[in-house]
């Protein structure tokens, strides 16, 4: 954007086909972002990266479930179907970071459990047995016996429950690390230092990738706009509907690995889930609050993730407490991504909410061919960034997919705002 954000003649929308040597400046130093980045460089882009502290923020803090079945949620069709696609993908996604970077990442496929402790929250198991059954999503209902069979550190008290065997797990640290080291070797350049105005950015295309930070930077494109042509065409972004959603994790360590399979619990309706890794660390979350920005970790979130989890599996009573972490979640309206072009020349990517690592392939290779071509994909139709601009939409991914966001002769600016 060269100073100049979406000024005629600055700011250029990429051109359809490849267009190796396009300069693509990448806010946002996530897995989102990294991800994009390294997408970008394999198509032979010129890439910075601009984030103060890359490969830290929610990444650091995620669980790293890759679950398309047990994160779907009742009116939240096309979400689950990005879900589904984008977990189609991280097999070959993570066998390639792999072999870039030369470090794992974590990537396991034993599959998730839904554990019920008392009826009513086996009936609740079962509803959500029942609609995964009819989104066409694999879930095999249990007996206690056959939990236990799986997973023998089971409390004898449970009522039943489920096996997901879609619903994998990869390690967020390890991703990250290797997303760095992955983006070093394709040449991408790091910047650590923080952006406060897009129009700062010295590059032809702006991906948007700062999680829930990219509210208020987005309201710099605004500003930018004032009386230019793309302002009359587009209208003025004023920000983005992104909200941080405060989450708070707690990581366990047993001398060796107990649990074989990812554990989403129900305990007299106190929702939990237990992730496994291969040294014997065990995570258990997640809250979900709404406070802003605030990342305090509090001896209240402790007790609540805790209590439950021991109640499911009483042994973790004497692993060892080795961190309490709290991190942010890009919220939306809908709790799904925004995902396209907010003006010429600026890409967004964010609002991920929950589904951060597990969206993470699908998102960097849509955001990448839409740098490239100009044109975002049809996985990601229905996740417009515009999707909230007019009360006559759905305001639901369900809804229109987006327009193309430059107007064209015959249409008014307002008709394209509207």
């Amino acid at each position: 954007m060269s100073g100049s954000a979406g000024r005629s003649g600055g700011g250029a929308r990429p051109a359809a086909g490849g267009r190796n040597g396009l300069r693509v400046g990448i806010v946002g130093g996530g897995p989102i972002g990294l991800a994009i980045a390294w997408r970008c460089a394999q198509r032979g882009l010129a890439v910075t990266v601009y984030d103060p502290a890359p490969g830290t923020g929610a990444g650091q803090v995620a669980a790293g479930m890759l679950a398309p079945a047990t994160e779907a949620h009742f009116g939240e069709e096309s979400l689950r179907e990005l879900l589904v696609e984008s977990a189609r993908r991280w097999p070959d996604f993570a066998r390639e970071l792999e072999s870039a970077s030369g470090l794992e990442v974590g990537y396991r496929t034993e599959g998730t459990l839904l554990v019920a402790l008392t009826d009513d929250d086996l009936r609740a198991v079962a509803r959500l047995c029942d609609y995964y059954a009819r989104a066409g999503l694999v879930v095999q209902p249990l007996r206690p016996a056959q939990l236990r069979e799986r997973e023998p550190l089971l409390a004898p008290r449970i009522r039943g429950g489920a096996f997901a065997p879609d619903d994998h797990q990869v390690d967020p640290r390890r991703v990250l690390a290797a997303l760095l080291r992955a983006i070093e070797r394709a040449g991408v350049q790091l910047r650590h230092e923080a952006v406060a105005d897009l129009s700062t950015v010295d590059a032809d295309v702006v991906v948007l990738a700062a999680g829930w930070a990219s509210a208020a930077l987005a309201g710099t494109v605004s500003a930018a706009l004032a009386g230019t042509v793309e302002a009359d065409a587009v209208g003025r972004p004023a920000g983005l509907p992104v909200r941080p959603v405060k989450g708070q994790i707690v990581r366990l360590r047993a001398a060796q690995p107990t649990l074989r399979h990812v554990l989403r619990g129900e305990a007299s309706g106190r929702a939990v889930y237990l992730v496994p890794r291969a040294d014997g660390e065990l995570v258990v979350g997640a809250t979900t609050e709404e406070r802003g920005a605030d990342t305090t970790v509090t001896a209240g979130a402790v007790l609540d993730l805790l209590r439950p989890a021991a109640e499911l599996v009483p042994e973790i009573a004497e692993y060892s407490l080795v961190e309490v972490s709290a991190g942010l979640r890009p919220g939306t309206p809908d709790n799904a991504p925004l995902l396209g072009m907010v003006c010429p020349g600026v890409v967004v990517a964010t609002g991920h909410y929950r589904h951060g690592i597990l969206l993470t392939p699908v998102t960097a290779d849509a955001i990448a061919e839409l740098v490239v071509t100009g044109s975002a994909p049809e996985v990601i139709a229905a996740f417009g960034p515009d999707r909230f601009a007019s009360p006559d939409r759905s305001g639901r991914p369900d809804g229109p997919g987006h327009p193309d966001l430059v107007a064209s002769p015959d249409r008014s600016a307002s008709e394209v705002r509207g």
